[in-house]
């Protein structure tokens, strides 16, 4: 027996003598012990509760202290702090319009009379370019309420990057120690909230949840946060795209309609980011090939089939389409792939499903023909694009 095995059986021998010697006179061993093990799972469970609302305190200061340095161009190498200082200072007229229309909306306490601007400028101006940023704690849901900070820290960032950039300065986050930590970290906390809230939304939905979903694709789509982020969230993005694909088709509710609509939205918005367009357009279509299929198997035995699951189908029709289409537009349709597995089955086995289902499900036949034209239309764009010279 090796050492760590012996002290190990001597530790659970100690432990049990030691109950035995201090049991109450009216309790058996095994009703003291469980008594004793109780207690330490309360207070285990305490103390985990204790810790999260640390490591949120921590990572809400740690997002304060991010925007704070942003904002007054401490950067460490000392490079663009100067730059700023060297720039004259802006209107007051034009930097709120600025973090405004970049998604830093300030709280009603937080505006200031272009007056009051205007007599304190000349302090504010030499040590920040821009006014102070706080996370502000707008009145939400209960279920909004833990994720509001970590959304409007996001949407400042963003903000800030785009002010920085059109001063022509590079908010390079390597420049900060934990930078983009505190940034995946916040994108991390983001997801499971929405996660959460989309395993069972409720009506009336709040406009919140799309905007998070649209700061989320936003992050992505830049080019110096999506690295980052994509390190450490890939495997709860992906989490949270098959749970809105979930709730489209398992929802039997008969009001669901509203919900499926949100949540349709919600997909087109996180699919407005080009780097998630791909992996959602081949997660849906791989649930179109295995309804199909389904289809096919009912349709020869003449089985009874999913009237919920065949009327929630469409809804996933209508994202892809609006994708494909939003993928077009850009001119990105090389970037789909037709060598992605679940476009190529769709492609081979187009025409097939069509004559076989058409007479049965001619609705959704017919669905099946747009969307093969629509992948089609890409390819050909492809195809046109490469052999241009």
């Amino acid at each position: 027996m090796d050492d760590q095995a012996w002290y190990l059986r001597t530790s659970k021998l100690a432990l049990a003598l030691a109950i035995i010697r201090s049991k109450p006179a009216d309790k058996s061993s095994r009703e003291y012990t469980e008594h004793l093990a109780r207690m330490v799972s309360g207070q285990e469970s305490k103390w985990r509760e204790k810790v999260k609302a640390w490591e949120a305190e921590v990572l809400q200061l740690r997002q304060k202290l991010l925007l704070s340095r942003i904002c007054s161009g401490s950067f460490e190498s000392g490079g663009p702090s100067s730059q700023l200082q060297a720039q004259e200072p802006r209107s007051s007229e034009n930097t709120s319009t600025l973090l405004e229309d970049s998604g830093c909306g300030l709280s009603n306490d937080q505006r200031t009379e272009p007056s009051e601007m205007t007599e304190h400028s000349g302090e504010s101006c030499i040590s920040t370019p821009f006014p102070p940023l706080p996370i502000v704690n707008r009145p939400c849901a209960p279920l909004e309420k833990p994720l509001s900070s970590h959304m409007q820290f996001l949407q400042h960032l963003l903000g800030l990057k785009t002010l920085t950039e059109s001063e022509s300065l590079k908010t390079d986050l390597s420049h900060f120690e934990n930078a983009s930590s505190t940034v995946s970290d916040s994108v991390f906390q983001l997801l499971d909230g929405l996660i959460t809230f989309y395993r069972e939304p409720k009506l009336p939905c709040s406009s919140f949840w799309i905007k998070a979903v649209d700061t989320l694709a936003r992050l992505i789509s830049d080019c110096n946060l999506s690295n980052h982020i994509l390190k450490k969230c890939s495997k709860k993005l992906e989490e949270f795209e098959k749970t809105l694909l979930q709730v489209m088709l398992r929802n039997s509710h008969i009001n669901r309609f509203q919900v499926q609509q949100y949540v349709s939205e919600s997909l087109v918005t996180l699919g407005s980011c080009s780097l998630l367009r791909k992996s959602i357009i081949s997660l849906l279509l791989s649930e179109v090939n295995s309804f199909a299929d389904d289809l096919g198997a009912i349709n020869q035995v003449q089985a009874s089939y999913d009237v919920t699951r065949y009327e929630n189908i469409f809804s996933v029709f209508w994202v892809l389409e609006q994708l494909l289409r939003k993928e077009t537009e850009e001119g990105n349709a090389s970037r789909i792939g037709h060598e992605d597995q679940e476009i190529k089955k769709f492609l081979q086995k187009h025409d097939e499903t069509i004559l076989q289902l058409s007479d049965a499900f001619p609705l959704f036949t017919f669905y099946l023909w747009r969307l093969g034209t629509l992948l089609n239309s890409v390819e050909i764009g492809t195809v046109e694009n490469n052999s241009l010279p």
